[in-house]
């Protein structure tokens, strides 16, 4: 604790002493906080330790930065804040810190959801921040709504959820075909239909056990990896990748598989 508050400290000097840190406010720092948060995430997919002890200092930073500028104005300080915290994780563990049994994680989570409702939530589906990227909103959304009943009971029905989702889909682009020009309705009903397949894909993820989040992440690295062995391909022949036949891409692409 002792070298917590020291750290506040050298935070509180920054703020009165650099020209950088004393001009800045909470929605200043707002890009800085989810970058730094997406730098810890990052290095946790690489299973990077010493960058992950790295980032998350910088986050802690940002935590005591905010609070600091809140401290200044007289909303609130960083006492607090670890206060809210530490009678919210109380309150939330019956189980540990009052005499609730439960039989495993899966009833944790409900109850969790429950105590959150009595905290004030008007909606089950409420706490769910609008700024997390859709495909994990739309996982943690479907998650809460699980928890109260509202779901599937086997996984079955959900994959056919997602053949019904693309079949409305390509009526749609059917349709398209048969009427020329491009029009506002179309593309609102392409954009509707393209998202409800999405969502069902989330479902079939969530019943899967699979973060579609991460998911994606990892193919979209495995996709920049195997097109980056076409660029080396290029360079190394002298080639521009606009030389290149898609047939060739192809070909290299399939072999970095292998790799």
């Amino acid at each position: 604790m002792e070298k917590f508050y020291n750290f506040v400290e050298i935070v509180r000097k920054l703020r009165r002493e650099c020209p950088w840190d004393r001009e800045q406010t909470h929605q200043s720092l707002r890009r800085c906080l989810l970058e730094e948060t997406y730098e810890v995430l990052e290095a946790i997919d690489t299973n990077d330790i010493d960058e992950l002890k790295k980032e998350l200092g910088d986050l802690i930073l940002q935590v005591v930065f905010h609070s600091i500028i809140a401290e200044e104005n007289n909303i609130f300080n960083i006492e607090e804040v670890l206060d809210i915290e530490i009678k919210k994780l109380i309150s939330r563990h019956p189980h540990i810190f009052a005499d609730v049994k439960v039989s495993g994680s899966d009833e944790v989570k409900k109850n969790w959801e429950s105590i959150k409702k009595k905290e004030g939530r008007k909606s089950v589906l409420d706490g769910v921040p609008k700024e997390l990227p859709a495909l994990f909103r739309a996982y943690r959304i479907q998650e809460k709504a699980s928890k109260v009943g509202f779901d599937w009971n086997d996984i079955e029905p959900v994959f056919e959820k997602i053949l019904e989702e693309i079949s409305e889909l390509k009526n749609v682009i059917t349709q398209k075909k048969h009427n020329s020009g491009e029009n506002a309705q179309y593309v609102n009903e392409l954009e509707n239909e393209f998202g409800d397949m999405l969502f069902a894909l989330v479902n079939y993820a969530r019943f899967l056990k699979i973060n579609p989040e991460d998911a994606l992440r990892k193919t979209i690295e495995k996709f920049i990896f195997r097109f980056n062995i076409i660029e080396k391909y290029a360079e190394e022949n002298n080639l521009d990748l606009k030389d290149i036949s898609l047939e060739q891409m192809d070909k290299i692409w399939n072999e970095s598989k292998l790799l």
